[in-house]
């Protein structure tokens, strides 16, 4: 019996020592995603070890990782047996970031944040939606379109976790998966893209800045990077090296899940292709944008206080939080956290042409330069927004243009139909068929 037992466990020994060595390189990733996942979705999300782990953190490699909270000083420690731990905290109004060993963990910044409660019906105040039937909506149509989205009982394919749709500036539909709610923060990964870029738009309504100007940055005014515009930046069309792939150690995991500065990666790269000729999506692209942004100020504080309080808070995001790199830069290509209601007030501040409640918080030429096309995507992207132009979405208007992330992270705005449709999940297009989910959707309203 001893000797069944000893050889009985020399294979699974084997098989332990050859996951190892085959994921050993990504450990420092793998840890690094699982901690910060953790941290964040316990700290600011308010979610359970349990459901993190299932869902979020339930997918190869990075559920090989062992996560521990500590409630007490709001940390979270993961490690892939034992090995290559990596440590995330949080800190109120910064959300989590990964630090190294022995860090100094006295954060002196954040973000001012102003916020006032307006006695207005939502989405312009606090207080509820009027109830209102639209006659040229099928309900029972829109209804089922919404309830496709979700698993029925026992499957999990779409993994669809809330929908929301706003039409004429009212919820007219919205469903949540069991364990979240109206009051539940998703995290919107590269929909943040989208935030950074109307971050930039408020500074071209305040004419402090121009997307055709050049020589952006100084340690690019000796070579040809100097020649590299806002606008280039702004459509992903730099011609600079960026590789964007989460499922190995690439540019953007690095960035990611290594870097203390994540405004510092792509302003060291050099050029593979030509501006406004080599379209290449890239999240070091956005960080540099949030640097740019950073440097239209003379401190940091104006810096992080800026975004809230002529972007999100002047239109109700109040949930939102921006979650910052060790140095205090906000990580403007991937984190950024709110509620799904929430969510929709940015759709629907570019459903409404950058008005808001009568409020101009963007030019609408800016909002028209954020759905052009840009040279060399095929139609596929504007100014830090996809694009339905060149029919991606066969069955869909092609005057969508939408905030995409991770694991598919929608907010989509359909101004032929008068609706922003926002969508959460952990799985995106074409295992969530967002074609036919769109669809079903127009299709319900006249």
């Amino acid at each position: 019996m001893k000797k069944i037992a000893k050889y009985g466990l020399f294979p699974l020994i084997i098989i332990l020592i050859a996951v190892v060595w085959k994921q050993y390189p990504r450990l420092n990733i793998i840890t690094g995603f699982a901690a910060k996942s953790v941290c964040s979705c316990t700290f600011e999300a308010n979610r359970s070890l349990e459901s993190i782990e299932k869902g979020d953190n339930g997918f190869s490699p990075i559920n090989l990782a062992k996560n521990e909270i500590n409630f007490e000083d709001k940390s979270v420690t993961s490690s892939v047996f034992g090995l290559k731990k990596r440590k995330a905290i949080y800190k109120e109004g910064l959300g989590c970031v990964l630090v190294p060993e022995n860090f100094n963990n006295n954060v002196v910044f954040k973000p001012n944040r102003y916020v006032t409660k307006v006695a207005l019906r939502y989405p312009y105040g606090i207080l509820p939606q009027k109830d209102t039937v639209f006659s040229n909506v099928d309900y029972k149509a829109l209804n089922s379109a919404v309830e496709n989205a979700f698993d029925k009982p026992g499957d999990s394919v779409n993994k669809t976790r809330a929908v929301l749709v706003i039409h004429n500036n009212q919820i007219i539909a919205e469903k949540y998966e069991e364990g979240f709610n109206k009051n539940s923060k998703f995290l919107g990964w590269s929909m943040t893209k989208s935030i950074t870029s109307a971050v930039v738009g408020v500074l071209e309504k305040q004419g402090k800045i121009d997307v055709n100007e050049s020589n952006l940055f100084d340690e690019w005014k000796n070579d040809e990077r100097s020649k590299i515009t806002l606008n280039n930046l702004l459509q992903m069309n730099s011609g600079l090296e960026w590789e964007e792939d989460y499922n190995k150690i690439s540019d953007v995991t690095k960035m990611l899940f290594l870097e203390k500065d994540m405004t510092s990666v792509q302003l060291q790269k050099a050029f593979v292709g030509k501006p406004n000729e080599t379209w290449n999506y890239s999240s070091g692209t956005t960080n540099l944008l949030s640097r740019y942004i950073r440097n239209q100020f003379k401190t940091h504080q104006e810096y992080l206080d800026f975004w809230y309080a002529e972007l999100i808070d002047k239109i109700g995001m109040r949930s939102m939080v921006l979650e910052t790199d060790i140095e205090g830069n906000y990580v403007g290509s991937s984190y950024s956290w709110a509620t799904a209601r929430d969510w929709v007030k940015f759709g629907l501040l570019y459903l409404n042409n950058g008005n808001w409640n009568g409020e101009q918080i963007l030019n609408e030429d800016w909002v028209n330069y954020t759905k052009t096309p840009t040279n060399t995507s095929k139609g596929e992207y504007g100014a830090q927004f996809w694009l339905n132009a060149g029919g991606v979405y066969p069955n869909t208007p092609k005057d969508l243009f939408s905030c995409n992330g991770y694991q598919g992270q929608y907010v989509f705005i359909i101004p032929s139909k008068k609706i922003v449709v926002v969508r959460f999940g952990l799985v995106s297009n074409p295992v969530f068929n967002v074609d036919e989910f769109l669809h079903q959707i127009c299709q319900s309203i006249e």
